[in-house]
């Protein structure tokens, strides 16, 4: 009889640890993600995930393909919905219509559906989707600037054209827009501007500016660049022109919670994508982020 009581002991043991095997296997949830919604709204691409409060490298277009095919799993379902972040408020829904992992030059983009509840995706007009929470930012908003904050935005951005020593005839710009990331109702403006250099150079220049006590804006963030046509994967600067290998205004929004939104920028390249975040500290913004996505050889 004492045989008997120990060998079913010994079976709930054993079944017991099976059970906490399997339970360890479980697999955990998914880490909240970033996307940026491109392409006229068709297009979804991985930005990063949420971690803790912290921005995570996502699955590379180049990861192998048991990476590439969990994270389609987990986040390409057909019918998936995501919010639309536009002005850093919930804006529409962007809708998961297909993803293809056989993709030459896809294999982490999704193709979707956008429906905006306020302005609509197109050209260099691009937003953010995400499956984590947005905070309540009713006094937020994304706009074109002023004819005042641009004819500051452009004196300024001459100056630094001839800081590098250019001579700008004329200024261009693939956009301009003023944000509120805290709600204090005051603009900071994201522009990304190029002049010509020569026929085939470029010089290219993206920048935060802020408001300062004086009530003038000055660059708080700045990178300028020159590309000539030499460097062009192409081989034909008139891509430049158009928008490639500029940093391009994605939207702005608060991942982390503290009150101020953190600016997603995108870059367009002809081998991949690339990303980046900056975070207003102390009054000064400064990237925090980056993220460069494969997507094929040109």
């Amino acid at each position: 009889m004492i045989k008997y009581t120990f060998s079913w002991a010994c079976a709930a043991a054993i079944v017991a640890v099976c059970v906490c095997v399997t339970c360890g296997q479980r697999t955990a949830p998914a880490n909240p993600m970033i996307f940026a919604v491109v392409q006229n709204g068709t297009s979804l691409e991985p930005i990063a995930s949420i971690d803790k409060g912290r921005l995570k490298n996502p699955v590379n277009g180049s990861d192998d393909a048991n990476a590439l095919a969990a994270f389609s799993r987990a986040y390409y379902k057909k019918g998936a919905a995501y919010k639309l972040v536009f002005g850093s408020a919930n804006a529409g829904t962007v809708t998961v219509s297909s993803a293809n992992l056989k993709s030459e030059c896809g294999k982490n983009i999704a193709t979707v559906t956008t429906h905006a509840t306020k302005t609509p995706l197109k050209g260099l007009v691009m937003g953010l989707a995400t499956n984590a929470g947005i905070r309540s930012t009713a006094a937020s908003y994304r706009r074109k600037p002023t004819t005042a904050e641009k004819d500051e935005i452009d004196a300024l951005v001459k100056a630094e054209f001839v800081r590098q020593k250019l001579s700008p005839k004329t200024l261009h710009y693939q956009n301009l827009t003023a944000l509120d990331v805290d709600n204090d109702g005051k603009a900071d403006l994201v522009g990304s501007y190029w002049t010509e250099v020569d026929k085939m150079t470029r010089g290219l220049l993206f920048f935060i500016a802020t408001k300062g006590s004086n009530g003038k804006y000055s660059f708080s963030y700045k990178e300028y660049r020159s590309v000539d046509q030499a460097n062009v994967m192409s081989g034909d600067i008139k891509a430049v022109d158009g928008g490639v290998y500029h940093e391009l205004l994605l939207d702005a929004f608060d991942y982390d919670g503290d009150g101020v939104a953190e600016i997603f920028t995108y870059q367009q390249g002809f081998e991949g994508s690339g990303f980046f975040v900056y975070a207003k500290k102390g009054g000064k913004w400064t990237r925090e982020y980056e993220f460069n996505n494969y997507h094929c050889a040109f």
